[in-house]
């Protein structure tokens, strides 16, 4: 049955009165706020966004120990994904040539992910990141990058990168047309872009879909694509598209059950102790990592990683 419209504007492909609600959500993960929001899904794209859309409360909804304005925890599922996040940039980067190559990182928080870059290629000679913490500036500086504080719509520089990471940052903007098109203008010739963000056309989103699932992170992922939608919108932006997987999703699978053990008295999450803190994140998400591993064979996860190149046409 057919959404019936409601009047608003689609933050992926711009449609208007297209939109009707899918969902409604709140901050259970950081409980920055108790405020509802509606999760649109727009019929013409198959996109949804947040509205209202919290632009002028970043400082509330991005709280001083939200994930990624902190170090890498030294848990035994972080050090798995650093292995396999190392791995996976040794093979991306053998795509990326000359002898020094520099790298942004777009919300990376303290750069822990340009250290795993570094790490997995001696090439890396300059690293950016740009985010707005200030408390993860300094973290950044003492990891060795250099560090912009704000949007990243608002970042300038004299050099251009060879490899642009914007890792589960797509997802946290109000114009992603606009983040995309600035990333253009920083890429080198023959750079890279490699984006990571939810895929909303998955089994956990539609079983999720009205108890918060975890892809909502709400009231942070202000849009969320399909595979098709975002390719359209990066088609849009004058890029091309090397690659587009799937992967898996195991932070949204937790999330999702963390908040269903609360609701049924289980578990305890506070403002303290936010839902990526607790005891059994780090637990459930190996195991959701391996379930979706091996679902992801033959069916869609809920993340997704692009690779983009400069339209050569």
């Amino acid at each position: 049955m057919a959404i019936q419209p409601f009047e608003s504007v689609c933050l992926c492909c711009g449609e208007r009165g297209s939109s009707a609600v899918w969902a409604q959500t709140t901050d259970l993960e950081y409980r920055t706020t108790t405020d509802l929001f509606d999760i649109m899904r727009c019929n013409s794209c198959g996109s949804m966004f947040i509205h209202p859309i919290p632009a002028e409360r970043l400082s509330e909804i991005y709280p001083s120990n939200y994930y990624s304005f902190a170090q890498s925890q030294d848990s035994l599922v972080h050090r798995i994904k650093t292995w396999l996040d190392k791995r996976y940039f040794r093979l991306l980067l053998q795509s990326v040539i000359g002898d020094k190559i520099s790298a942004l990182d777009v919300g990376g928080g303290a750069g822990w992910e340009l250290n795993i870059l570094k790490e997995a290629d001696d090439r890396i000679s300059f690293t950016q990141v740009v985010d707005l913490d200030i408390e993860a500036e300094k973290l950044a500086h003492a990891n060795g990058h250099e560090y912009f504080c704000g949007r990243f719509e608002e970042f300038t520089s004299t050099r251009t990168f060879d490899v642009i990471l914007m890792l589960n940052l797509i997802e946290h903007v109000a114009n992603p047309l606009t983040v995309l098109q600035q990333a253009r203008t920083l890429l080198s010739p023959k750079g890279i872009i490699l984006i990571k963000t939810p895929n909303i056309d998955s089994w956990d989103a539609r079983l999720f879909r009205h108890e918060n699932w975890g892809g909502y992170h709400c009231p942070r992922h202000w849009v969320l694509f399909t595979k098709e939608s975002l390719t359209a919108l990066i088609h849009r932006a004058g890029f091309r598209v090397i690659e587009a997987n799937y992967t898996q999703g195991a932070p949204f699978w937790t999330t999702s059950v963390l908040l269903r053990l609360e609701k049924m008295g289980l578990v305890s999450i506070s403002r303290e102790r936010p839902v990526v803190y607790h005891p059994l994140f780090g637990l459930l998400s190996a195991f959701f990592a391996a379930f979706d591993f091996i679902r992801g064979l033959f069916a869609k996860t809920s993340q997704m990683f692009f690779i983009l190149g400069h339209n050569d046409d």
